[in-house]
């Protein structure tokens, strides 16, 4: 594993954007209807509950990732089968996001651009970043989330100084029972995006003070969905629940909306500016993690070798995996069950209950004197 250290600043960095990623813009838990914001906080609520369980793994092995440990638990074998299959997630995940940022760009500023044009350089540069080590990405996030923040900042001041804003279209609340909350809330939201941070307990032992974890975790995860709850309420105000539900970006939408005194208009950029600087280090990460996996499963020395050959793989991937963006949201919404729920919290679970009675037996087998 590569020797690299990262501050808890760095990491609470890397998860806020990560978080972010692609949920800022989507219709996220729409399905939710008026109440979206209410399924966002109780999905947060949830993945506090995954991260005690993932802290809990790191705690019993805190200077191994997550494909190193499912060996020594599971043993030699299925342990090995498990850590590929976390690696073929991680892969899976990276695809869709990058093609995600690359349907936003061409259905919205860059319409006469091909895909490949644009999710060509995105993977050259995620693959540059990442031969130069985590270190350089962690340093590049303290950066970036200040890019971030100002957007955020100066994004809602012209949203609600715009006069576009109805609060009154998220009433009444709760109107269809909390049936259809509870619904979106659980698998889809608590997987996306906060079942996901998962893919950080392949990053937890650069962490250099260990001790800073759970604090660090615990407020990034909070943030991130008081934002992503904020997001939503505010689409739904200034564009009400009809147009935010046929929306294919709701946010995009909102601040398109945006016209102060005939000057301050077509916003459009900051969205999408936003976008990229999230989905970039979401996709980062992931991929990322998916070379230390591979380094660590098939015993390399360094994942340097392989990032090129891993960035042209993403590529194709991104490309051919769905015909179109209707598609690939399709696709999505059907991986709460298939993918994320086993890989975020059943094998999660029960990495947990094994590590728990091997711990246990391990106590009773010791001599008395």
């Amino acid at each position: 594993m590569e020797k690299a250290k990262i501050s808890g600043i760095q990491l609470f960095s890397m998860m806020i954007m990560f978080d972010m990623g692609t949920a800022l813009v989507i219709s996220y838990g729409i399905s939710a209807g008026k109440d979206a914001w209410i399924a966002i906080l109780i999905s947060m609520g949830a993945g506090i509950c995954l991260f005690f369980m993932y802290y809990l793994l790191f705690n019993f092995y805190p200077n191994l990732p997550l494909t190193s440990y499912t060996r020594i638990i599971f043993g030699k074998y299925l342990g090995w089968i498990i850590g590929f299959l976390y690696v073929l997630y991680f892969l899976h995940i990276a695809t869709r996001n990058i093609r995600e940022l690359g349907d936003l760009l061409v259905s919205s500023t860059l319409r006469d651009t091909p895909l490949l044009s644009i999710i060509i350089p995105l993977v050259l540069v995620i693959c540059y970043v990442l031969y130069l080590g985590v270190e350089v990405l962690a340093r590049t996030s303290e950066i970036f989330i200040v890019i971030l923040c100002l957007f955020g900042i100066a994004g809602n001041f012209f949203v609600l100084v715009s006069g576009n804003v109805e609060f009154s279209n998220l009433l009444p609340m709760i109107e269809n029972g909390w049936k259809p909350i509870v619904k979106t809330a659980f698998p889809h939201i608590i997987a996306f995006p906060f079942g996901e941070l998962i893919v950080f307990t392949m990053l937890l032992p650069f962490l250099n003070q260990a001790k800073y974890v759970k604090k660090v975790w615990l407020s990034a995860l909070i943030f991130s969905g008081i934002i992503l709850s904020w997001t939503v309420s505010l689409n739904i105000a200034v564009l009400g629940m009809k147009v935010t539900q046929r929306a294919t970006f709701p946010t995009l939408a909102t601040v398109g909306k945006i016209n102060l005194l005939d000057f301050i208009q077509r916003l459009d950029a900051i969205i999408v500016f936003t976008l990229l600087i999230t989905v970039f280090f979401k996709a980062s990460i992931y991929i990322y993690a998916l070379l230390l996996g591979i380094a660590d499963l098939f015993k390399l020395k360094s994942h340097h070798r392989i990032v090129f050959p891993i960035g042209m793989i993403v590529i194709y991937l991104s490309i051919t995996t769905t015909a179109n963006f209707p598609e690939h949201i399709k696709e999505g919404k059907n991986m709460g069950y298939y993918y994320h729920f086993p890989m975020q919290i059943i094998i999660p679970l029960l990495l947990l209950i094994v590590s728990f009675i091997r711990r246990r037996l391990k106590k009773k087998s010791r001599p008395i004197f």
